[in-house]
């Protein structure tokens, strides 16, 4: 269950958890028992969460909506997008037998290591 915050106008902020079903619903004040309304005071604690766990939570609101297909996907790129572009040669690497690497489209100039 959340926990939501609560504003008292006699003792002040005061926190609860309670079902999301009655998130927006007033909270008797636990001290002075008079009804508070739902207040938010400070930002989601997310950052208690384990980063794995972070990171899972973050994918799943990415992917919430329908995913897109690859049609939609290339026209949010432009043309000349290096992700999903052809018009861009791939960089290629040679090998001799001796098991060195080229880069024929490389500067010629450089030594590769």
């Amino acid at each position: 269950m959340p926990v939501y915050e609560y504003l008292c106008n006699d003792c002040g902020p005061f926190t609860d958890m309670r079902p999301m079903a009655e998130c927006d619903a007033p909270q008797d004040c636990p001290q002075c028992e008079t009804e508070s309304p739902r207040v938010i005071l400070t930002a989601p604690a997310f950052f208690c969460m384990p980063s794995d766990k972070r990171k899972a939570h973050a994918t799943n609101e990415r992917s919430a909506n329908a995913p897109k297909t690859l049609d939609q996907y290339k026209a949010s790129h432009g043309p000349g997008c290096g992700c999903c572009s052809s018009t861009k040669p791939a960089r290629l690497v040679t090998k001799t037998r001796s098991g060195a690497k080229s880069f024929p489209t490389a500067r010629p100039w450089m030594i590769s290591h």
